[in-house]
Formats: structure tokens, sequence, C-alpha cells
């Protein structure tokens, strides 16, 4: 499959969420009808895929056949790369890249937590490797720094400068002071490197800063409403971004104020409430939601407009 240009990410790249059966293998023919729904909201600009760490390097390259067969025609896919051992790295990275998607999603070694942040060469040498492995571009998922995952702004600049394959930051560095200085800093070097907010519980105020765009894993669930927001900002229409803003509030607050290691299961239980999906299961050690913070997903679908009220007084 050809590869569709993603040399600049830029606008709402939307995430997809991996379906499970009961049996807790991958439901392909589930997984095929989420992406062609999330695929078909107006305004997107690429793809991602969510919770690949739940998945085998094989279950990977699957996963991602499904996605291209898909949507691979239509829009650019950037796909996840998990900090597997780096001979298993370089050899998934060329096999993403001969499979036809169009740039890479790359989160932090796992060394980070052990003082890499204090160690710029943990990282140049993560991503010297990927780039060494492939031409396509990356972009690279920066973590807070509080818990030892992310990288100092002077990090990413050398990585921005010595490895030009990198062309984005996925930023969830979750300080809103540091996210601006992203912004600014990688944005004006001589080879701009665009920043791609995925702070999904304060959206509107990061792209009013100036990202480039947005990727997010609640885009699973609201990708029309990121796209509406994402294009009033653009257009500097702040009454319709508040508008807009007023109505992914109560969805996002409600998948945010979960405990972190739930997010994924909480949009699907999303998903299972407003119909598009079948079941929210997830492979252990993750679990179920409780009753509680289901029916609180519920509610705040309500509130957003996203379910009828009469459907919000049914049971989950």
């Amino acid at each position: 499959m050809a590869r569709i240009p993603f040399d600049r990410p830029a606008g709402v790249i939307a995430a997809c969420i991996l379906p499970f059966g009961e049996d807790m293998e991958i439901d392909a023919a589930e997984y095929r009808r989420h992406v062609r729904a999330v695929s078909s909201v107006p305004g997107l600009s690429g793809m991602a895929q969510t919770e690949l760490d739940l998945a085998t390097l094989a279950e990977n390259e699957r996963v991602l056949d499904l996605m291209l067969e898909e949507v691979g025609d239509r829009l650019p896919v950037a796909y996840g790369v998990h900090p597997w051992e780096h001979r298993d790295l370089q050899r998934f990275v060329r096999s993403v890249e001969a499979k036809g998607a169009s740039a890479l999603t790359v989160r932090p070694p796992r060394q980070m937590a052990q003082g890499g942040q204090r160690k710029p060469e943990v990282a140049l040498d993560h991503f010297r490797r990927i780039a060494d492995a492939t031409s396509l571009p990356i972009i690279v998922y920066q973590y807070p720094l509080g818990g030892g995952m992310g990288y100092p702004l002077d990090t990413l600049v050398r990585m921005a400068e010595e490895i030009p394959s990198i062309v984005a930051v996925k930023d969830w560095c979750n300080d809103a002071a540091l996210h601006q200085k992203h912004i600014r800093v990688l944005g004006g070097l001589p080879r701009p490197v665009n920043v791609i907010t995925a702070h999904s519980s304060w959206l509107m105020a990061s792209l009013a800063m100036g990202c480039a765009g947005l990727c997010s894993s609640v885009g699973a669930v609201i990708s029309d409403l990121q796209v509406a927001l994402w294009q009033a900002v653009q257009a500097k229409d702040l009454t319709a971004a508040q508008r807009i803003n007023d109505r992914i509030v109560p969805i996002t607050q409600a998948l945010y104020d979960l405990n972190p290691v739930d997010l994924h299961t909480g949009t699907k239980e999303a998903l299972v409430i407003l119909g598009r999906l079948q079941r929210a299961v997830q492979r252990p050690p993750l679990g179920r939601l409780t009753g509680a913070e289901t029916a609180r997903i519920r509610k705040a679908a309500v509130e957003s407009g996203l379910l009828a009220p009469a459907e919000g007084l049914r049971a989950g």
C-alpha cells in the first residue's frame, strides 16, 4: 500500500481503541467497525491507535494491517511504537513502514524512569536507533516529567536538532507553563517541530496556546467535537469554541477523573453506552469499572449531548 505523506503532522489525529472479545482475543470485526466509524468524521487529518501495550508485537502488526485496510487509502496512519527491546523494535518499525503507515508515534524507553531524564543519551540513542531503521517521520510522545518518563526541554531540543526525522511532539507533559514553552521553543527552531496536544482535560486552553493539532484517547468517542473545536480555534471564533468546549468538558472530566490506568476502559464503556461498541473488555491485569463509575460516564454523555436524556436513565 502506498504511503500517504504525513511529514508535518497537524490537525486532528483520531485515536482508536482496541476491542477484545470475552476470550481476551482481539475482536477484528469489531475493530474494523470502530475504525470505520471514527474515520468517517469529516475534517480529520490522520488516524492513530491506543492500547498497543496490551498486544504482542505480532498482534500489533495485525492491528496495523486492519487499520490500513480500512483507512490507509484515505487518511495517514501515525502508528504507535512502544519500548520493546531494540532488536524487535527496529524490525517492527521496518515492518510498519513496509506495510504503508505514514508516521511513527514513539513512546519513551523504559530506562527513562531509571534516571534517564538526567542522561540525554538515553533518549537520543533510543530515537537514533529507530531513525536508523526507517525513513518514516517520527512523533515523540512526551510524558509528564514528574513520573520520570518525560524528556526535559533541553533534551527535546537536542533530539529535534540531531535527528531530522523527528517532526512533531505529542505533548502530554500535563503542565500548562511547560506546554506553552514546548510550543514556542520547538516551533521556533530553525527546523520547526510541531506540537500536537494530548491534553484532553484542558483541550481548549491547550489549542489556544498555538498547538499544531491534537491527538488523544477520547478521540475514539468525540472526534467530531474535537474537529469542531479545532476548527473554531483556527478561525479565532471564541464564542463557537466555548460552546463546543461546554459539550466536551463533561465527558472528558468523567473519563479523566478515573484512575489513569482505567482511562481506556472508561473510553470503551462510553462507546458501549453510546451503542458504538459491544463490550468494554480489557486484558488482565486491567478490569471493569464500578457501577458508580459507569453511571457517571452515562450521566456525562447526556450532559455532553452525546446521549438522549431518556437513554441516560437506563441502567448501564
